[in-house]
Order: C-alpha cells, then sequence, then structure tokens
C-alpha cells in the first residue's frame, strides 16, 4: 500500500472566513450565539413547542436555529432569544488589523471607485 502525503492547512479559527463569506464573523458570532441558545434548551430540557411559551418566540424560529439555519436572524434577536431563556450573553471584541490589501479593496468599493 501506497502512502500519501496529506497537505494540512491550518484554518483561520472562523470557517465562514476559511470558506471565503463575504459576512464571516456576523455568520460567526450568529452560530455561537444559536449554540448558546440549543445548549439553554438542552440543559432546561425544553421543546419548541416548550420554548416558544417561554419566550413568546415561534416554535418554528427555534426549528430553525437547531437546524443552523440563522439566515432569518439578526445578532440582536438570537441575543434577546437567548435573554428570554435566561442567560446573558457577554461579548468581547478583539480588533485586529486587516490585510492591506482587503481594507484598500474595501475602501475603494465603499468610494464607488472600483
Amino acid at each position: 500500500m501506497k502512502t500519501k502525503s496529506l497537505e494540512v492547512t491550518r484554518g483561520s479559527g472562523n470557517v465562514f472566513r476559511d470558506l471565503g463569506h463575504e459576512n464571516a464573523d456576523i455568520e460567526q458570532f450568529k452560530a455561537i450565539l444559536a449554540a448558546e441558545i440549543i445548549k439553554a434548551l438542552d440543559r432546561e430540557g425544553l421543546s419548541v413547542r416548550g420554548a416558544h411559551g417561554r419566550t413568546g418566540t415561534a416554535a418554528a424560529d427555534f426549528s430553525r436555529i437547531r437546524n443552523a439555519d440563522l439566515g432569518r436572524f439578526t445578532v440582536d434577536r438570537l441575543m434577546s432569544i437567548i435573554n428570554r431563556l435566561g442567560s446573558q450573553v457577554e461579548v468581547k471584541v478583539k480588533v485586529r488589523r486587516a490585510e492591506t490589501g482587503a481594507v484598500n479593496q474595501s475602501l475603494r468599493q465603499a468610494e464607488g471607485l472600483r
């Protein structure tokens, strides 16, 4: 049997960035918030209907969160759901310098210069 050598690529810590998503940081944050909502539901033994009864958020929305269908949710809305489930959200912001080329390209696009 022939041994193949594998190339290993180190990720950035954000799978959405690694996959080239435009709003990678927001998608990562929403995924983290959704995971916390799921943990709270599991910890309390709440079904989607039970979660609806406790929070007033539609049961279908909890199903979407469980299925990682987060396109309809804003960060604010997910944080509000967590709060209504009895947990608090603490956000820590870490600012890093972007790559120079990416910053210049973003500035050109924002100014309409492309």
